[in-house]
């Protein structure tokens, strides 16, 4: 993003923000303290984002602690993505009441018009994935679509990568540098904290335009990048992702699956928490009347057995077999679906994996 359109606020101006899109009519989603993490949920008010929290992760390990610093975006990633407000973990497609003679038939819930807060650099990466899954196959999402075209987005660098985070492998981060309506870095200065926001679109940029911001300076300028740079230079995981996608290709029959497969709890954790992974089942629902049916759609998961059953048993029937087929479709033969890799480096699948399961120290072990 252009330098020249990088603006100066405290944390007055991001209220003043919040403030106007209240006014808006749009449902505010960002992150809050709950349940003793980082999660994701409807703001009422400015007051309610984390503010002054940091978080601890490792491989099953997951932890938040307050901070002196009262800044708002002062930690990683919390176990939630907001691919959930695009893509709901279990959604209504329609619901029919009456009998065979005479009958009606509704249609689901509709999305909301919202406002996303926060969004980190690797889950913006993961929704511009989530829409060449949605909108650019032969099949148009039609409550996606409608969902992304009245969204908003408020992006936020990420300052302290945890150990988990490997995003300067994917490339995806740390900075937001696209797809973003307005783009926000939080620095910590001599005097305090400030804000330097960028404008990502025209929506952006007309919401600026009432706050009535003055230019950042080069010297803020300057210690955003530092600060960049630092947060990138924290990060100690490597791989290539390309090289892992052939790489993957070559080791399906490695002995590393069984090894692995061993210690999976096949308990669906890694796919649940991912900002990318998509699969759903849907189900039906049947009143003990018969004068009212409804069908859902729900997030499902390749680590269930189920999943992949057809007539005659599951054609993946052991946790080996499940866990290679979402790693090599993750990092391998996305590519061949949607041109990209699937994974944004955001470490969730290694945090929230109750064994500790780390994808990139299976990369490593399959190389050597």
């Amino acid at each position: 993003m252009a330098k020249h359109h990088a603006f100066r606020t405290d944390i007055k101006g991001l209220i003043s923000l919040f403030s106007q899109l209240s006014g808006q009519g749009y449902s505010q989603i960002g992150p809050l303290v709950r349940d003793g993490a980082i999660m994701l949920g409807e703001i009422q008010s400015f007051d309610d984002l984390a503010q002054g929290y940091t978080d601890e992760q490792a491989q099953g390990h997951y932890r938040i602690k307050p901070i002196p610093n009262k800044g708002l975006f002062q930690y990683a990633v919390g176990p939630q993505s907001f691919k959930q407000y695009l893509h709901p973990p279990r959604r209504k497609l329609w619901s029919t009441n009456g009998t065979n003679q005479n009958f009606t038939v509704e249609t689901g819930d509709k999305p909301q018009k919202m406002v996303f807060w926060g969004v980190r650099s690797c889950d913006l990466e993961a929704i511009k994935i989530l829409d060449r899954v949605f909108l650019e196959g032969a099949f148009v999402n039609k409550w996606y679509q409608q969902a992304r075209e009245q969204l908003l987005i408020i992006a936020a660098s990420c300052p302290l990568p945890s150990a988990n985070c490997f995003c300067t492998s994917t490339h995806t981060g740390p900075k937001p540098e696209s797809g973003f309506d307005l783009g926000v870095h939080e620095i910590s200065g001599n005097n305090g904290i400030y804000y330097l926001i960028e404008t990502g679109s025209q929506k952006g940029e007309k919401l600026i335009k009432k706050l009535q911001l003055q230019w950042a300076s080069a010297e803020e300028l300057e210690s955003m990048e530092r600060m960049i740079e630092k947060a990138a230079s924290s990060m100690k995981k490597r791989f290539e992702p390309t090289e892992a996608a052939e790489l993957l290709k070559k080791t399906l029959e490695h002995k590393y699956w069984d090894e692995v497969g061993n210690r999976c709890l096949s308990c669906a954790n890694c796919t649940m928490v991912c900002p990318t992974c998509f699969c759903t089942s849907t189900e039906d629902i049947t009143d003990i009347t018969g004068e009212h049916s409804e069908r859902w759609l729900r997030w499902d998961s390749c680590f269930n057995g189920d999943f992949s059953y057809i007539q005659g048993g599951k054609v993946r029937g052991s946790t080996p077999a499940r866990y290679r087929q979402w790693m090599t479709h993750k990092l391998s033969y996305w590519y061949h679906q949607f041109g990209t890799s699937g994974c944004v480096g955001c470490g969730r699948c290694v945090t929230w994996c109750p064994v500790g399961i780390d994808i990139t120290e299976g990369l490593e072990e399959l190389a050597r």
